[in-house]
Protein backbone atom coordinates (compact mmCIF):
# COMPACT_ATOMS: atom_id res chain seq x y z
CA UNK A 1 0.00 0.00 0.00
CA UNK A 2 1.63 2.85 -1.25
CA UNK A 3 1.07 5.95 1.49
CA UNK A 4 1.22 10.01 1.10
CA UNK A 5 2.14 12.23 3.93
CA UNK A 6 0.83 15.63 3.76
CA UNK A 7 2.46 17.87 6.15
CA UNK A 8 0.24 20.45 8.53
CA UNK A 9 2.12 23.27 9.48
CA UNK A 10 2.81 22.85 13.49
CA UNK A 11 2.84 25.87 15.00
CA UNK A 12 0.04 28.73 16.56
CA UNK A 13 -0.27 32.11 15.10
CA UNK A 14 -1.58 34.56 16.65
CA UNK A 15 -2.82 38.04 14.85
CA UNK A 16 -5.24 40.03 15.79
CA UNK A 17 -5.48 38.40 19.25
CA UNK A 18 -6.99 35.07 17.25
CA UNK A 19 -4.49 32.42 17.68
CA UNK A 20 -4.60 29.54 15.12
CA UNK A 21 -3.27 26.30 16.42
CA UNK A 22 -3.07 23.38 13.94
CA UNK A 23 -2.04 19.38 14.56
CA UNK A 24 1.09 17.68 12.95
CA UNK A 25 1.82 15.44 10.05
CA UNK A 26 -1.33 13.64 8.91
CA UNK A 27 -1.46 10.65 6.34
CA UNK A 28 -3.73 8.98 3.94
CA UNK A 29 -3.37 6.30 1.27
CA UNK A 30 -3.45 7.18 -2.28
CA UNK A 31 -7.38 7.56 -3.36
CA UNK A 32 -7.99 7.81 0.00
CA UNK A 33 -9.56 10.94 2.14
CA UNK A 34 -7.67 12.85 4.62
CA UNK A 35 -9.16 15.37 7.04
CA UNK A 36 -6.51 18.12 8.58
CA UNK A 37 -7.70 20.49 11.56
CA UNK A 38 -7.73 23.54 12.48
CA UNK A 39 -8.68 25.16 16.03
CA UNK A 40 -8.69 29.17 16.84
CA UNK A 41 -8.53 30.61 19.90
CA UNK A 42 -12.12 32.72 19.33
CA UNK A 43 -14.82 32.50 17.50
CA UNK A 44 -14.10 34.03 14.10
CA UNK A 45 -17.37 34.48 12.84
CA UNK A 46 -18.12 38.45 11.96
CA UNK A 47 -22.10 39.56 11.51
CA UNK A 48 -21.14 41.72 8.57
CA UNK A 49 -20.30 45.63 8.82
CA UNK A 50 -18.26 46.75 5.83
CA UNK A 51 -17.51 42.97 5.04
CA UNK A 52 -20.23 40.19 4.33
CA UNK A 53 -20.54 37.74 7.08
CA UNK A 54 -19.07 34.54 8.06
CA UNK A 55 -16.80 32.38 9.45
CA UNK A 56 -13.46 34.14 8.41
CA UNK A 57 -10.91 30.95 8.03
CA UNK A 58 -9.13 30.40 4.83
CA UNK A 59 -6.76 26.88 3.56
CA UNK A 60 -3.94 27.44 1.86
CA UNK A 61 -1.90 24.71 0.28
CA UNK A 62 2.11 25.45 0.04
CA UNK A 63 4.46 22.70 -2.55
CA UNK A 64 7.78 22.10 -1.86
CA UNK A 65 9.24 25.35 -3.43
CA UNK A 66 6.17 27.13 -4.90
CA UNK A 67 4.47 29.92 -2.67
CA UNK A 68 1.26 29.34 -0.28
CA UNK A 69 -2.20 28.85 -2.90
CA UNK A 70 -5.93 29.93 -1.56
CA UNK A 71 -7.96 26.35 -1.33
CA UNK A 72 -10.60 27.80 0.64
CA UNK A 73 -11.65 31.04 2.41
CA UNK A 74 -14.83 31.77 5.00
CA UNK A 75 -14.36 28.16 5.91
CA UNK A 76 -15.77 26.59 3.18
CA UNK A 77 -16.25 28.51 -0.21
CA UNK A 78 -13.53 27.05 -2.81
CA UNK A 79 -11.76 29.58 -4.26
CA UNK A 80 -12.05 29.71 -8.17
CA UNK A 81 -9.50 28.56 -10.58
CA UNK A 82 -8.42 25.61 -8.78
CA UNK A 83 -8.32 22.61 -11.03
CA UNK A 84 -8.35 20.19 -8.13
CA UNK A 85 -10.87 22.17 -6.28
CA UNK A 86 -13.50 19.67 -6.16
CA UNK A 87 -11.88 16.93 -4.63
CA UNK A 88 -11.07 20.29 -1.53
CA UNK A 89 -13.49 21.18 1.06
CA UNK A 90 -13.76 23.03 3.99
CA UNK A 91 -16.38 23.05 6.60
CA UNK A 92 -16.57 24.27 10.84
CA UNK A 93 -18.09 26.87 12.33
CA UNK A 94 -17.00 29.43 15.24
CA UNK A 95 -13.48 27.75 16.97
CA UNK A 96 -13.22 24.46 15.30
CA UNK A 97 -12.76 24.09 11.31
CA UNK A 98 -11.03 20.93 8.88
CA UNK A 99 -10.03 20.44 5.31
CA UNK A 100 -10.89 17.24 3.68
CA UNK A 101 -8.95 16.31 0.89
CA UNK A 102 -11.22 13.51 -0.85
CA UNK A 103 -9.68 10.68 -3.16
CA UNK A 104 -5.72 11.98 -2.12
CA UNK A 105 -3.43 12.29 -5.29
CA UNK A 106 0.83 12.13 -4.94
CA UNK A 107 0.27 16.39 -6.43
CA UNK A 108 -1.41 16.67 -2.71
CA UNK A 109 1.78 16.56 -0.73
CA UNK A 110 2.68 19.63 1.16
CA UNK A 111 1.96 21.80 3.70
CA UNK A 112 -1.17 23.13 4.47
CA UNK A 113 -1.91 26.12 6.42
CA UNK A 114 -5.63 27.40 8.24
CA UNK A 115 -5.72 31.45 8.63
CA UNK A 116 -7.90 34.17 10.28
CA UNK A 117 -9.00 35.68 7.01
CA UNK A 118 -11.09 38.73 8.48
CA UNK A 119 -7.75 40.76 6.74
CA UNK A 120 -4.85 39.94 5.24
CA UNK A 121 -1.95 38.44 7.47
CA UNK A 122 1.52 37.45 7.41
CA UNK A 123 1.70 33.42 7.29
CA UNK A 124 3.97 31.38 8.97
CA UNK A 125 7.29 30.48 7.34
CA UNK A 126 7.20 34.32 6.68
CA UNK A 127 4.96 34.13 3.65
CA UNK A 128 3.17 37.54 3.29
CA UNK A 129 0.23 37.62 1.39
CA UNK A 130 -0.69 40.79 -0.03
CA UNK A 131 -3.61 42.48 1.21
CA UNK A 132 -6.57 43.81 -1.35
CA UNK A 133 -8.64 45.26 1.28
CA UNK A 134 -11.36 47.93 0.36
CA UNK A 135 -9.74 48.09 -2.90
CA UNK A 136 -13.08 46.31 -4.63
CA UNK A 137 -10.75 44.40 -7.00
CA UNK A 138 -8.59 41.15 -6.44
CA UNK A 139 -6.61 39.32 -8.78
CA UNK A 140 -5.88 35.71 -9.52
CA UNK A 141 -2.24 36.25 -8.91
CA UNK A 142 -3.04 37.49 -5.88
CA UNK A 143 -3.17 34.37 -3.06
CA UNK A 144 -4.85 36.41 0.02
CA UNK A 145 -8.77 36.37 -0.24
CA UNK A 146 -9.86 40.19 -0.53
CA UNK A 147 -12.90 39.93 2.70
CA UNK A 148 -14.29 43.26 1.18
CA UNK A 149 -15.43 41.34 -1.85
Amino acid sequence: MRLLYVFVSVSSESRGQVTVTQPGAVSSALGGDVTIRCKTSQNVYTSGGYVNGGNYLAWYQQRDGESPKLLIYRASTRESGIPVSDRFSGSGSGTDFSLTISRVQAEDAGVYYCQHDYECHELGRGQEQTSTKNTGKTTKTKSCHDPSK
